[in-house]
């Protein structure tokens, strides 16, 4: 399919892409601020800081496996919250990244300075460089590079806590609580921007094979390796380190490394901070570039953003403006870089919460997340009110400035996408069920479907083909078994070019050998017709049922199969393969909910069956 990004990416490189955007400045500079603020027990700071982003990532994941595609976040906050909202989003999503990175390229060039005397802003811009063309190579090849590098990162953050944490002076958490439990929970806030790169993998969802598997366990390992890391390098630090010596340190984990091994710890430690920070550039032009190129295939930005190379395939356009917009970073601020980022983040979790209320609310059929958050809503409810909580404790400021972006957005939005899109999305659902009143199309419906199909590799069998050509009837009011055969007869004569008379005659005849009503809410009528190489599936759905027999008198899911005798293989094989649909546990709910014939055929062609 032209301009379709590769499914390369494994459970691995999703770990490791997750894991890279995370280890970070956030473990390598933050923990003798964080020190200062909550004490000894900083540990448990990062502890529940990992807590709440796993709380705030499950919406992700559950949106990430209900539509992996390109711009992951964006596409999930557009499709359920509309492309004005999809646009600041990304928009937002793409600075946050870029911002990031920028941060990590700056902790590189400031490595090469201290080691080469090489200026900052000239590593920076070459480093910038090398990067794009990397991701430009392809993402496959870029995935490797962030596979070697993260897991010589984790290998030596393991040497590190082994050889600490027989060494710990004990002394050195008391006392456990200075300035009180409270401020071990504010501490938390602080440091959430460690975790704020599993983002990242929503971006290139679109990339991963199995996605309905190796999203969510990608993402959790990720999360939980990360947090668990975290928590015991912050034990050796705080039970080697005085804490006057880890809270004035602005390198206390390589701090920790030369009082535990020397000169030689130094210099590991040190090698781990570079890796985290390659690890964190690398990852973040990889993710950030595909914001554009989605928004470019939504007619958002122009299309030449969302160009593919010819022999890898990746969206070079879309990284070279990545790359470019970095390098501009680096001239910022590094407090603004910070601050900016963090809160297009935390307003990122937030959308995804809310997107995922309104997807379910909305009841969109073709909306199949292959995970879903737990303890819906209250989950989602308590993740944007705690994150809410954390934008507002960053300070007025960083709000402003984060305003600022919002209106770029807005302006880009309303002078070039608002004129160009056509895009359905769920929140015009979620008004429809609340006034009843129909004012969406099929439009939705039949990209989510699309992206299903697309995400489970579904065959386009014979069955398949015959749902979607399949007769499909709806009607309200309850029928006896002789005005159902003079209804079906009348609707169908001329599909299957036999009498009305003859319809009736050998639907009855096979109703007498025993009753077609294999449940008391299915039926499946089926006859054999005259000629050669035919097979017609007609479909109806009767509100109020339909009185087949006295034992099945509210039959509501009819599925009526005609075919000649030479299809007699085929024909056993659409009875069982029916027979298997209709069995699912949720299959009547689906059946009764479904708004229009258009989802009718849609729950049918996207069930769970042997294909």
């Amino acid at each position: 399919m032209k301009n379709q990004l590769k499914r390369n990416l494994t459970l691995l490189d999703v770990f490791c892409l997750a894991s890279g955007a995370m280890i970070s400045s956030g473990i390598f500079i933050l923990p003798g601020l964080a020190f200062s603020h909550a004490g000894p027990l900083v540990f448990l700071s990062y502890l529940f800081a990992g807590i709440g982003a796993f709380l705030g990532t499950l919406s992700v994941i559950e949106l990430s496996t209900a539509m992996p595609k390109a711009g992951g976040d964006y596409y999930f906050i557009t499709r359920s919250l509309g492309p004005m909202v999809g646009t600041v989003s990304s928009f937002l999503s793409w600075i946050a990244l870029c911002l990031k990175s920028a941060f990590a390229i700056f902790g590189i060039s400031e490595v090469l300075y201290i080691t080469f005397g090489l200026p900052i802003i000239l590593s920076a811009f070459f480093l910038c460089i090398f990067f794009t063309v990397l991701n430009i190579v392809g993402v496959k090849e870029a995935a490797r590079f962030e596979v070697i590098l993260v897991i010589g990162l984790f290998m030596i953050m393991a040497v590190l806590i082994i050889a600490g944490i027989g060494k710990l002076n004990v002394g050195h958490f008391v006392p456990a609580l200075p300035y009180g439990i409270n401020k071990v929970f504010v501490t938390a806030g602080f440091v959430f921007i460690s975790f704020g790169g599993l983002l990242n993998i929503a971006s290139v969802s679109g990339e991963i094979r199995t996605p309905s598997k190796n999203i969510p366990l990608g993402m959790i390992l990720s999360l939980a390796a990360v947090t668990i890391f975290y928590t015991l390098i912050l034990i050796v630090a705080v039970g080697v380190l005085s804490g006057e010596k880890l809270s004035t340190s602005l390198t206390p984990i390589a701090d920790t490394g030369r009082l535990l091994l020397g000169q030689t710890g130094y210099v590991i430690v040190s090698i781990g901070a570079l890796l985290a920070f390659i690890t964190t550039a690398n990852a973040g032009v990889l993710s950030a570039s595909r914001y554009p190129l989605a928004l470019s295939k939504d007619k958002l930005l122009p299309g030449m953003i969302g160009r593919l190379s010819k022999r890898k395939e990746s969206p070079f356009v879309a990284i070279s403006i990545t790359g470019l917009f970095i390098f501009v970073c680096m001239l910022l601020d590094l407090a603004t870089l910070v601050k900016l980022g963090s809160v297009a983040i935390l307003t990122l979790y937030i959308l995804t919460n809310v997107a995922v209320v309104v997807l379910r609310e909305g009841n969109i059929q073709n909306y199949k997340p292959t995970f879903k958050v737990p303890f819906y809503p209250w989950i989602n409810i308590a993740s944007i009110a705690l994150f809410i909580f954390l934008i507002i404790d960053m300070g007025l400021v960083a709000i402003e400035e984060s305003v600022v972006l919002i209106c770029a957005a807005l302006m880009l939005y309303f002078f070039y996408g608002r004129k160009k899109h056509s895009i359905g999305y769920a929140f015009i659902h979620l008004i429809e069920k609340i006034v009843n009143r129909r004012m969406t199309d099929s439009s939705l419906e039949e990209e989510l479907k699309q992206v299903v199909i697309q995400r489970d590799d579904l065959k386009i069998d014979r069955f398949h083909r015959l749902i979607e050509d399949a007769i499909i009837w709806d009607i309200e009011e309850k029928l006896n078994y002789d005005d159902f055969l003079k209804f079906l007869a009348k609707k169908a004569e001329k599909d299957i070019n036999l009498s009305n008379e003859k319809i009736i005659e050998l639907l009855k005849q096979r109703e007498s050998e025993g009753s077609t009503a294999i449940t008391p809410f299915v039926a499946i009528p089926h006859i054999i017709i005259p000629g050669q190489n035919k097979f017609k599936l007609a479909i109806l759905r009767c509100r109020s049922g339909i009185k087949f027999s006295h034992e099945h008198d509210y039959v509501k899911a009819i599925f009526v199969l005609f075919g000649t005798i030479d299809e007699r293989s085929f024909h056993l094989q659409v009875l069982a393969t029916i027979a298997h649909i209709v069995q699912a546990k949720d299959f009547e709910k689906a059946w009764m909910n479904a708004r229009n014939k258009q989802q009718l055929r849609d729950m049918l062609l996207l069930s769970e069956r042997k294909r």
